[in-house]
């Protein structure tokens, strides 16, 4: 109540409400955005609870070059990170928000991370002049007084101060103080800018408060596998965007495999611990999914597609005349309002923003796992490491040992699409998936992961997968989407010791017959194309992150290097 009183004496509010999270309290909001056109209502017949929302134009992604890690010590931060002095950040941004609240309502949110009584979980508060960010947390996050019950007098929370200010883009800050576990954000209403539980509070501020408590805070997916025998396999991966991670995440099985089940617990986000038996548990903090509307389809992610008819706001994708929304992988719809409510017509650009969103209750996924809301988590068995690779990287590949799938996981790489920044296929660094996330620097976050395999001699198996090689004709050799358990079912089979691998170079591929093909109409040569391994091509590979490693200095771990050089080495026998 005390920093809620600071806060508002620099913004200036007109009024202060402390949001309880009950269904009553969440209505009310809506009314109030129906009412001043902040949402718009669609057909409460397909779509109960469901409405639209649109952005300024100005504000529809998240933007990186506004977003900050301030920290006394530059290096501390990382090449990683944009970074600011920790006094000039709190200084300037301070007086951006000096009376931006004036005529608003300020905002009081609490919100727990984790499952009621995890001893993993973490509250948080944010404050914000946006009822559309209330409404968002309120599906994203446990919030309210459940939140409340959980911080009791403890002083231990992070706090999160957001306005939308004046949507000046030239004064648009996301900016992180990890030290004092605060978040401040500025002149933006999307998303990961303005969800301060989401990238900022779950990765930025956590990977930090993890490194210094001995645990992971990881931009993965968690699912589990049961196999006909009701065996469980739980699996998390980490896969930069346009990467397949929703889809993996949400994967259905396709015909020819339904004896098996796929259990989804998280789709973006895993907090992990080492428990007693010295086993990595993972727990989504999250309740809630923000996920890309684009190419969500049937065929794509018919789990996704149950899920959101009802309950959900959809953010900037386009409208029909009959109020139902629409997005450019939905079947053809006469009369199209675009994301900016301009009549559309096709062949022009997208009707819905490329990056429009739903914002959905994670407990209206058909195949939600029993085991997501346990306070202490799943055990994991396996970590995947995937990205977007038209070439070289092969289907799957399982690495010799943790050094060396922390060294593929540091090593990863990804092809940009149009969508992420306007230039398709150039390769980007993006170890773990965490360029964007990593709330410190990425040299000391190698060394906090290698320094599990002291800890633990039961850690996860590591696998690198790519479900987009192509062949020479530009067609891609694997069909993706439900036949990715086929490699699912591969790698279960490893970490239970019954599917047979050949050695290579980079690692295990799977030996001939051990990949269950069965009804799957692969073109002649196909997997062999997918599995193989070349070498001088790798040998480039492995060194073009070199250069990338030396702009960590010390800071990069001595055994990361040693992991390099044994790779090179075995290359060029």
């Amino acid at each position: 109540m005390a920093w809620a009183d600071e806060v508002a004496s620099r913004t200036m509010p007109d009024s202060v409400v402390w949001c309880d999270g009950s269904d009553e309290e969440y209505r009310s909001f809506v009314g109030q955005m129906l009412k001043d056109g902040t949402l718009i209502e669609l057909d409460q017949g397909k779509y109960p609870n469901c409405y639209l929302h649109r952005s300024n134009p100005d504000d529809v992604a998240r933007t990186e070059a506004s977003t900050f890690v301030c920290t006394p010590n530059k290096t501390d931060a990382g090449p990683n990170n944009n970074w600011m002095d920790s006094r000039e950040g709190e200084d300037r941004l301070w007086r951006i928000f000096d009376k931006c609240m004036v005529g608003r309502t300020m905002y009081m949110v609490p919100y727990l991370l984790g499952p009621r009584g995890s001893p993993y979980s973490q509250a948080g508060v944010e404050i914000t002049d946006s009822l559309y960010v209330v409404a968002s947390l309120r599906i994203m996050t446990r919030m309210g007084s459940v939140a409340l019950r959980r911080l009791k007098d403890s002083d231990d929370f992070v706090r999160g101060i957001h306005s939308t200010g004046t949507m000046n883009r030239s004064l648009r800050y996301i900016c992180h103080f990890p030290d004092a576990k605060l978040i401040m954000s500025i002149n933006s209403n999307y998303g990961g800018n303005a969800l301060l539980s989401k990238k900022s509070h779950s990765l930025r501020i956590a990977s930090v408060t993890a490194k210094a408590e001995g645990w992971l805070a990881e931009h993965m997916l968690i699912i589990g596998i049961e196999d006909g025998s009701g065996r469980l396999t739980y699996v998390s991966g980490a896969f930069p965007s346009a990467s397949g991670k929703t889809n993996l995440a949400m994967l259905k099985p396709p015909p020819s495999l339904s004896d098996l089940k796929v259990w989804l617990l998280g789709d973006d986000i895993a907090w992990l611990h080492l428990s007693p038996d010295a086993r990595l548990y993972a727990i989504n903090p999250e309740v809630g999914f923000f996920c890309v509307a684009s190419n969500s389809s049937e065929k794509t992610n018919p789990n996704l597609l149950e899920a959101i008819r009802k309950n959900t706001i959809f953010t900037n994708v386009a409208l029909t005349a009959e109020r139902t929304p629409w997005w450019d992988a939905q079947p053809p719809a006469p009369s199209i309002r675009d994301w900016q409510g301009r009549m559309w017509k096709a062949g022009g650009a997208p009707a819905a923003h490329p990056n429009s969103r739903f914002t959905v209750p994670i407990h209206q996924y058909p195949m939600l796992s029993p085991k997501s809301d346990d306070p202490q988590g799943v055990p994991v068995s396996a970590f995947l490491f995937g990205g977007r690779r038209s070439e070289l990287v092969p289907l799957v590949h399982e690495a010799f040992s943790w050094e060396h799938g922390v060294l593929i996981g540091a090593m990863m790489k990804v092809e940009t699409t149009a969508a992420a920044d306007g230039v398709v296929g150039r390769l980007r660094e993006d170890p773990m998936a965490m360029i964007p996330f990593c709330g410190y620097n990425m040299g000391d976050y190698f060394r906090h992961w290698l320094s599990f395999s002291r800890k633990s001699k039961k850690l996860p198996r590591i696998f690198q997968v790519n479900w987009f090689r192509r062949s020479k004709d530009g067609g891609f050799l694997w069909p993706g989407y439900g036949e990715n358990l086929r490699v699912l079912k591969w790698i279960v089979g490893r970490i239970n010791g019954e599917a047979e691998a050949v050695e290579t170079p980079i690692g295990y591929v799977p030996a001939p017959g051990s990949l269950d093909l069965n009804g799957l109409d692969l073109p002649r040569g196909a997997i062999e194309e997918l599995l193989y391994v070349d070498r001088e091509g790798w040998i480039k590979e492995v060194r073009s992150s070199e250069r990338f490693f030396k702009t960590f200095g010390d800071r990069l771990p001595k055994t990361l290097w040693r992991e390099y050089w044994k790779l090179i080495a075995k290359l060029q026998r």
